[in-house]
């Protein structure tokens, strides 16, 4: 049997690119789902119900990181204002006029898995949070751009980061992009900073999760008692986009956008 290693095989290729493709359906159906009044609970029955009506299995529901007391049980991140990453979806969390959530999602497809992820607003939002989502957007676009056979982790993390700083937000150090296929979380991890020329270097045929997570105020974090959710430790807002790419000699291919 063939080691499984970074690179994914043609045949791999050709399956995760279906699973994206499915992924990125989920999720601009929650994306479109997100408006004042609805819960958190809501947008997370609703991505596991997609996701199962396409045959596909929920790539985060009950994911049991190491070191962590129990598995996460939803099926969707739902992160809202200063909630950074993993918020769990709730029943008695409303969404209101003026918020911004984050929506990550994971898919399990054939035994491969895709993973994205997007800040949407909820009706209208100041002009700041939108700075926020545009600017955390743009980060992966520009990150995915400089991802490609020859370059390092450390040249993705770099163009994200000076980015970022340039437009008056500051990325998260503690988390950040990684490997995915196999598994949904693989080497090599893709810090949202870096050095040019450090890190690991790239080669065609390696799958990414890209992540810019980029805060309004501070860099520093927290984690609340429920094991997963992540906030800012001075209550500012946070904004998080991911795509899955497939790295190339040329220009990287996204997987996840429809």
């Amino acid at each position: 049997m063939r080691k499984k290693g970074m690179i994914k095989t043609k045949e791999e290729i050709e399956v995760i690119r279906e699973c994206g493709r499915r992924l990125a359906r989920v999720l601009e159906e929650v994306k479109n789902a997100v408006r004042p009044g609805v819960t958190t609970q809501e947008l997370n029955d609703l991505a596991e119900r997609l996701i199962r009506a396409g045959g596909d299995e929920p790539a985060f529901l009950q994911y049991q990181p190491d070191g962590v007391r129990r598995p996460y049980p939803g099926t969707l991140c739902v992160s809202v204002n200063n909630e950074i990453v993993h918020g769990i979806g709730d029943p008695r969390r409303v969404l209101k006029e003026g918020d911004i959530i984050g929506i990550d999602l994971g898919i399990k497809h054939k035994g491969l898995f895709t993973d994205a992820a997007l800040t949407v607003p909820v009706g209208v939002i100041d002009e700041n949070a939108k700075k926020l989502i545009d600017t955390t957007r743009e980060a992966l676009q520009r990150g995915i751009a400089e991802a490609r056979a020859g370059k390092t982790t450390g040249d993705v993390g770099y163009v994200i980061e000076k980015y970022v700083q340039e437009q008056g937000f500051v990325v998260v150090e503690e988390l950040g992009g990684h490997g995915v296929g196999y598994r949904q979380h693989e080497d090599p991890h893709i810090a949202n900073y870096g050095e040019r020329g450090q890190g690991i270097r790239l080669k065609a045929g390696m799958v990414l999760a890209l992540e810019p997570i980029v805060n309004e105020g501070t860099r520093f974090i927290k984690l609340l008692p429920d094991d997963y959710t992540y906030v800012t430790r001075d209550g500012k807002r946070s904004g998080h986009f991911e795509h899955t790419i497939l790295v190339t000699d040329g220009a990287s291919e996204i997987l996840t956008k429809i």
